[in-house]
């Protein structure tokens, strides 16, 4: 990244430095990979990435304003989802995506066909569980609201997406669950196509409804077993 020039200015159109180190920081945080009880500290961070530490500065104010970095008496941390705001962010996701699917007549259906395309790919030979499965995932849901014709919308799912994904990317899927995954995103895309808007819906919300269950209860798992590992010890 030390290759652009001061203050993060474009050269040969290239994206500056400030907003390279704010997108590598952005999927970091997103994917899990700084420690969610580690201070984030420009210095360290300045290091991770090969820059000065203006440009970490910038993109952490950046990340704060996003709500995936947040202020602790000691300095910034990585945003830790609550139980209770993970619900609210998949109702959030909801009505979004409903709200995408009521400009039905606004949909590029190309678009919807290729994510059809790709997702009878992944019937076919299912992806490992991980980050990229989770990007995929997030691709599908997003491009059916730019389909819609409201970037907006997707945007602000984009934000959402961001801070549910630390804890999706955590919870490695199944087999079985990667398959359902799978068999909701082609009847979603085919009842779309088919002009089908109300059972698309209906899918779609079922869907999400799974996914939420689902997290919350491995969260709350994950919790349970935080707090009994810290009663016991060797």
């Amino acid at each position: 990244m030390a290759g652009e020039g001061a203050g993060g200015r474009k050269r040969s159109g290239r994206v500056p430095l400030a907003e390279r180190v704010y997108l590598a920081l952005r999927d970091d945080l997103a994917i899990g990979a700084l420690q969610p009880t580690e201070r984030l500290r420009a210095e360290r961070l300045a290091q991770r990435y090969g820059v000065s530490r203006t440009p970490v500065r910038e993109a952490l104010a950046r990340l704060q304003a996003d709500g995936l970095v947040q202020r602790h008496t000691d300095g910034l941390y990585p945003y830790r989802l609550r139980l209770a705001e993970l619900d609210e962010l998949f109702e959030l996701r909801t009505v979004l995506e409903a709200r995408g699917f009521h400009r039905t007549a606004a949909h590029d259906l190309s678009a919807v066909r290729v994510e059809l395309e790709r997702w009878r790919g992944f019937r076919d030979a299912p992806p490992e569980p991980g980050p990229e499965l989770v990007a995929a995932d997030e691709r599908f849901h997003t491009e059916l609201l730019l389909a819609a014709g409201n970037s907006a919308l997707a945007e602000a799912l984009t934000t959402v997406h961001l801070r549910v994904r630390p804890v999706r990317t955590m919870d490695v899927a199944n087999a079985e669950r990667i398959a359902t995954m799978t068999a909701d995103h082609i009847a979603i895309a085919e009842q779309l196509l088919a002009g089908e808007r109300e059972r698309a819906l209906r899918t779609l919300t079922a869907h999400l409804d799974s996914s939420r269950a689902h997290v919350r209860v491995r969260a709350e798992r994950a919790i349970a077993f935080t707090k009994l590992g810290r009663a016991v010890r060797d």
